[in-house]
C-alpha cells in the first residue's frame, strides 16, 4: 500500500511558549529555518553560530525571541566556552551545524574538519551540556550516510590519511552522526532520563552547504539539482523540527517521504545497517570520549532524570 503523503508543517508545531532551544550553525539554510519556526512558535532560541555578526544579522530577521552566541565546533576549547556559560534549563539542542565535501584539512585540535566538525564537535557539545538538556537532543544526519558505497567508520584511520576523500568522509561524519544518537538514546535509558535523542535529514534542500563542495565538477551538478530537485530550506528543515516536537520514540529518523526520500514531509525513514549496530555505536563513543576528553554526565548530573 503507497504511504500517504505527511501534510506536517510549521503550523502544527505545539506552543513552544517557555521553553528554551539551541540551535547550532544558525545563521542560514536549514538553521535558520528551524530557528525562525521555533521562535515562531513561541520558544526562546539560542543561535550557535561561529561567525556573530552573521548570528546577530540573521536574528535581526526572526519574528520572536532570539539570541545570538559564539560557538566553534571545529575548536573543542569554543565548545567547551560555550557549554561552561549555559545557565538553567535547555530544552531542546539542535545539533544542525555541519560542512560537506570540502578538500581535505584539519580542526584547531588536529581532526579530519568533516568528522571533527560534524560528529566530535556535537559530541563534545551534546556531552557537556545534557545536565541542563530537559527534553530533546536532535541531530541532523543526511542519506549520505548510505554513500558512496556502503560507508563504515575508519576506526584505524578516522582521518582518512592517505585515503581522504570529500564524499567519503562526509558521509563518514554522517553515519556517525546516527550511530551517536543510537548510543546516546542508550545510555539516556539506561540513566532513566526523560530526555530523547532523535536524528533527521533534510532530503536534497538548496541550502550553501553544496556551495563548498571541494568539486567543481560537483558544485555545478548541485547548482542544477538545486534548481531542478530540491526543496528550500524550509522544507529541508521540517524533518528537523518534526524530530523535535513530535511524540517520538527516542533513537528516530525522521526525512522526507517523496521518492527517494529527497523531497516531501517528514515521516519516519530507515537507516543503513551500519548506522543500526549497536557494538560500533559503543565503540565509537569510546573512541569519541578518548578524542574528546569529554564524557557522558553521571546520573545526578542529568537534567532530564
Amino acid at each position: 500500500m503507497a504511504k500517504r503523503p505527511s501534510t506536517w508543517n510549521v503550523t502544527n508545531i505545539p506552543d513552544q511558549t517557555g521553553r528554551t532551544a539551541v540551535v547550532t550553525g544558525a545563521n542560514s539554510g536549514l538553521g535558520i529555518a528551524t530557528v525562525e519556526a521555533l521562535a515562531g512558535a513561541g520558544a526562546h532560541v539560542v543561535l550557535a553560530v561561529r561567525d556573530t555578526a552573521r548570528g546577530e544579522a540573521a536574528a535581526s530577521r526572526v519574528t520572536g525571541s532570539t539570541e545570538v552566541r559564539r560557538l566553534d565546533l571545529a575548536d573543542l576549547s569554543s565548545v567547551r566556552e560555550f557549554a561552561a556559560g549555559w545557565r538553567g534549563d535547555l530544552d531542546l539542542l539542535v545539533n544542525n551545524a555541519g560542512v560537506m565535501n570540502i578538500p581535505q584539512s584539519a580542526t584547531r585540535d588536529g581532526f579530519e574538519t568533516q568528522f571533527g566538525t560534524n560528529h566530535l564537535g556535537h559530541f563534545a557539545l551534546t556531552n557537556l551540556l545534557l545536565p541542563h538538556v530537559t527534553e530533546r537532543v536532535v541531530t541532523v544526519s543526511s542519506g549520505a550516510h548510505r554513500m558512496p558505497g556502503t560507508p563504515y567508520i575508519h576506526f584505524d584511520n578516522l582521518d582518512l590519511g592517505g585515503e581522504y576523500a570529500p564524499m567519503k568522509a562526509y558521509s563518514q561524519s554522517k553515519l556517525a552522526n546516527l550511530l551517536f544518537t543510537l548510543e546516546l538514546q542508550r545510555r539516556l535509558t539506561a540513566a532513566g532520563s526523560r530526555v530523547r535523542a532523535t536524528a533527521a535529514h533534510p532530503g536534497w534542500a538548496a541550502t550553501n552547504l553544496q556551495s563548498h563542495d571541494g568539486s567543481a565538477l560537483r558544485r555545478a551538478a548541485m547548482r542544477v539539482g538545486n534548481r531542478l530537485v530540491a526543496q528550500d530550506h524550509r522544507a529541508g528543515a521540517l524533518p528537523t523540527l518534526y524530530a523535535a516536537v513530535a511524540d517520538l520514540p527516542g533513537a528516530s529518523y525522521v526525512g522526507p517521504d517523496g521518492m527517494g526520500e529527497m523531497r516531501g514531509g517528514p515521516t519516519l525513514v530507515g537507516r543503513s545497517a551500519a548506522a543500526s549496530d549497536p557494538v560500533t555505536a559503543r565503540r565509537l563513543w569510546t573512541v569519541s570520549e578518548e578524542l574528546t576528553g569529554v564524557t557522558f554526565p553521571t546520573l545526578a548530573g542529568l537534567a532530564g532524570v
